[in-house]
């Protein structure tokens, strides 16, 4: 059978430009709708993407008077998703840093459960002291602590999501029997971070595990990936990097003894479509020109640990920015950041205008055709396996894709007409896993 794209819709209010906000047709309080996230699923369902995505960070990202910051916590609007579509994946952002293994454990299988199969878990070390002191810490734990931990944490979670057999549940009315005792089991896990005796207080998903997503590009982070991910959600700016991104990491995930095959390399693109390339450009000057470049500057200046007075708007990048050891997160973002910068010679203004559109993600102005080209120029070439796709505003950003994209990508035999399954794990390819417990492993729960 022929390679078939995977695509994830990547939902954020009113868009990815951090400027999308201020066009005339947008709803600034969106964030919190709940009608605008149902019908935003229901168009990707309709253009039969493999899932939708919602970031998440347990902290206030950024001044609020740059860009709408509301955000509802994703796996309560999953929760709801799941009742307003049928087929499409459904994919949250929680982070393995400040939550403990048996609540995100419960927390996905019940939405596995309600969905039919359909959850994911994007997998996050989350960075920064404004987080951490959200739950009592002075700092943000060490980059290799946080990956040591999440590492831990997904462990037990898959021990915890294994604690019931598939077959436990008898439902035997004539007997009186609900379930097999026997057949449901403690985990007792004691481990470096965590303590979890277990088990899990619902039964074995219809996937047996939600599908596991994770989005970091540091060395860390793609060891993460290679042992555990099935999706990976990454920022390339050039064909190049994303190949050598997309070899490096299959052949990460061979050496931990997996298939290549069974993780999904998707890259993050910004489409501003246009029914001409000149009226695409046009579109996304548009939404360039309405960034406050105040307010970005504030922002890089934190990324790049420096004072905001030492990026003078029409310079280029000072020489002497810290090294990527010295960063303890968001390394992988760092280093795009840089060296798109001095890749292209761009001044602090210029900067602020690529990262607008998309945080780094690559950004891309055309016709649909021009468009469809793109993606099928990167995924024939080893750069992908599909692509994150990031409308720079919402939703007429994903109508536009869904109505002119998505029917050249079926047409060139690239992507699906019809969905052929019924779970995430189907849209992917992947099979579903085998319980890593078994009557073997250890004695019956006992209450």
């Amino acid at each position: 059978m022929a390679r078939k794209l995977h695509l994830n819709a990547f939902l954020m209010s009113t868009g990815h430009h951090e400027a999308s906000w201020r066009l005339p047709e947008s709803d600034p309080h969106a964030g919190t709708s709940l009608a605008h996230f149902t019908r935003l699923a229901q168009t990707a369902e309709r253009g039969k993407f493999d899932s939708v995505f919602f970031a998440d960070s347990p902290v206030l990202w950024g001044s609020v008077a740059r860009r709408p910051s509301s955000a509802v916590e994703p796996t309560v609007l999953l929760a709801a998703l799941a009742a307003a579509t049928d087929r499409i994946g459904l994919i949250a952002t929680a982070s393995t840093s400040y939550n403990s293994p048996y609540n995100l454990a419960r927390r996905f299988a019940s939405i596995d459960h309600l969905s039919g199969g359909r959850a994911g878990w994007n997998v996050v070390t989350t960075a920064g002291a404004d987080a951490a002191r959200n739950f009592g810490l002075d700092d943000q734990p060490l980059h290799r602590t946080r990956y040591e931990r999440a590492a831990e944490f997904l462990d037990v979670a898959f021990k915890l999501w294994d604690s019931w057999d598939d077959d436990a549940v008898l439902a035997d009315k004539a007997a009186g029997v609900w379930g097999d005792d026997s057949r449901v089991r403690a985990v007792d896990h004691v481990g470096a971070h965590f303590s979890v005796r277990g088990p899990l207080d619902i039964p074995r998903s219809p996937q047996g595990r939600p599908v596991i997503v994770q989005a970091g590009s540091s060395e860390d982070g793609k060891e993460l990936a290679a042992r555990y991910a099935e999706a990976v959600f990454t920022a390339q700016q050039t064909l190049e990097q994303a190949q050598a991104f997309y070899n490096d990491l299959k052949g990460r995930t061979a050496a931990a003894g997996r298939d290549p095959e069974s993780i999904k390399i998707l890259p993050g693109i910004v489409p501003v479509l246009g029914g001409t390339e000149a009226e695409a450009l046009r579109r996304e000057r548009e939404l360039d020109e309405l960034i406050r470049p105040e307010y970005a500057r504030d922002e890089l200046a934190k990324t790049l640990r420096v004072a905001p007075e030492d990026l003078p708007l029409d310079r280029e990048l000072p020489a002497d920015l810290p090294d990527e050891d010295e960063i303890e997160g968001a390394k992988s973002r760092y280093t795009l950041i840089v060296d798109l910068a001095r890749r292209e010679r761009l001044t602090v203004r210029q900067l602020i205008g690529r990262l607008g559109g998309g945080r780094g993600h690559r950004t891309f102005a055309g016709t649909p055709e021009q468009v469809a080209e793109a993606i099928e120029s990167w995924f024939r070439a080893g750069a992908a396996d599909g692509f994150n796709i990031m409308p720079a505003a919402l939703p007429s950003g994903l109508d536009e894709f869904v109505d002119h994209v998505v029917p050249l990508l079926q047409a060139r035999g690239l992507f699906r007409e019809e969905y052929a399954g019924t779970t995430l794990r189907e849209h992917y390819g992947l099979p579903r896993p085998a319980g890593l417990l078994s009557a073997a492993a250890g004695p019956p729960h006992v209450s």
